[in-house]
């Protein structure tokens, strides 16, 4: 306990007892026990907390590079200094459009005019 030795401790409580006297020494060994254990319960605390703390970082540090990755490649597309990627290009292509009865014949499709190429001449895509 600290280095102190059964000796020191006798002389500390003997000098203890001379000074705080022997009606008040339990009052004051009752105080000083219960400073103490106050005192681990705030260290506890403090430590959990650096714990959390830790535990928050390990998580945040992923995301933060996800970000740092994304924001840089951002920037670099945003400049035009980066590679021609654009995110729109890293989207999935839109499935082909199947072949319905309202396509008509066309000669620059090769025999098919779909809803993904608007006839020409006004009218978009009604059969009046």
């Amino acid at each position: 306990m600290f280095g102190i030795g059964m000796p020191e401790l006798l002389v500390i409580l003997a000098i203890a007892l001379i000074v705080i006297g022997p009606k008040k020494l339990p009052d004051m060994a009752r105080s000083l026990g219960r400073a103490f254990n106050e005192f681990k319960k705030a260290t506890q605390e403090i430590k959990d907390s650096l714990d959390i703390e830790d535990e928050v970082n390990e998580v945040k540090k992923p995301l933060n590079d996800m970000r740092d990755n994304f924001k840089s490649s951002w920037n670099k597309n945003a400049d035009g200094s980066g590679t021609s990627e654009n995110i729109a290009d890293s989207a999935p292509a839109p499935p082909a459009p199947e072949a319905g009865a309202d396509a008509e014949e066309s000669p620059q499709t090769g025999g098919r005019e779909t809803e993904a190429e608007p006839k020409k001449g006004g009218d978009s895509g009604t059969d009046a």
